[in-house]
């Protein structure tokens, strides 16, 4: 039985997502811990740099081909699903995003293999493959020990350091043709941008996150002014973008974008699951609330409990006032 680890790269015209080197740097461990190689696939057209970026891997397997070129769920698994019954590896790695789960959905059930989802942690315990799972909208976590030869396990962004996957080295490259064509009931339309002349929220090193607690529209003004003392971007919890005080392009959470900036203060954010699961990867998180018991406060390393129409004023104050 092959003990290699297999990790699907996940890409946006070429480009590496940052989820795919968190997914080499957990694929790692586990090809260590298992005694097997760590294989990166990537399934797409115009990869042929990719093989530079993924030293990670002790080898990379590229599928190109121009009807590959734009993701569409029935081609991709079919080359996917080629590969991977071909390799058999122990346990694949898929990225718990929106592309990822429909791939892994759809492997799952092309290989007959078994599938955790939304998992936080993957891990060869003795020999047997456990993975830690959120439930429940994240309120709970759930650990399964997940039986049978092979696996597939969808990785939730954030969940690991994307440095640990990106390390030099020189795999070894194979390429396989795409599988024969099959009439597709999905076919790729358009690729729709985010709204022009917006942020890139998932770029920021600094993100002041604004929650229900700024209680107006009006009163934005004062985390734009931290922001900018800051040298950093706002960002906002989903009540904040369903009032439409701010663009969707600046959401964090589950139905948002997932960030990791070096800084993460979030401002009037109890902490609803769906938020958390968004930003916990941030290298410092500081929260400000009125409420004691505000779940941000979990997942916060520095917390300040208070009026935050108190407390942004004099910190803005302060910085402004240090040279």
């Amino acid at each position: 039985m092959s003990q290699d680890i297999a990790v699907v790269v996940e890409h946006l015209g070429g480009t590496l997502a940052d989820v795919t080197f968190e997914m080499l740097g957990r694929g790692r461990e586990l090809a260590r811990a298992a005694g097997g190689r760590l294989i990166a696939i990537a399934v797409g057209d115009g990869l042929t740099g990719a093989p530079g970026a993924l030293g990670a891997a002790d080898a990379v397997v590229l599928c190109q081909d121009a009807s590959l070129a734009h993701y569409a769920p029935e081609s991709h698994q079919r080359a996917l699903a080629a590969i991977l019954g071909a390799r058999a590896p122990r346990v694949t790695l898929v990225a718990s995003t929106a592309m990822g789960m429909d791939l892994a959905a759809g492997l799952a059930a092309a290989l007959d293999w078994p599938l955790v989802a939304y998992s936080r942690d993957v891990r060869l315990v003795d020999g047997r493959l456990v993975a830690v799972s959120q439930i429940y909208g994240g309120k709970l976590l759930a650990e399964a020990e997940v039986e049978g030869a092979h696996a597939i396990v969808s990785v939730l962004p954030g969940a690991a350091p994307a440095d640990a996957g990106r390390v030099a080295g020189r795999p070894a490259v194979e390429e396989m043709p795409p599988p024969p064509t099959a009439p597709a009931r999905v076919r790729f339309k358009r690729l729709i941008e985010p709204e022009a002349g917006d942020v890139d929220i998932t770029r920021e090193t600094v993100l002041v996150s604004v929650g229900r607690g700024i209680q107006s529209q009006d009163n934005l003004a004062i985390v734009e002014e931290l922001a900018e003392a800051l040298g950093g971007t706002v960002s906002a919890s989903r009540p904040i973008v369903d009032q439409g005080w701010l663009p969707k392009t600046r959401q964090v959470g589950k139905s948002g974008m997932t960030v990791k900036p070096k800084l993460y203060l979030a401002v009037g954010i109890s902490g609803a699951p769906e938020h958390l699961e968004g930003m916990r990867g941030a290298d410092l998180i500081v929260a400000v609330n009125s409420d004691p018991n505000a779940p941000i406060f979990g997942v916060a390393h520095y917390g300040v409990v208070g009026d935050l129409f108190d407390v942004l004023p004099a910190l803005t104050a302060k910085l402004k006032a240090t040279p």
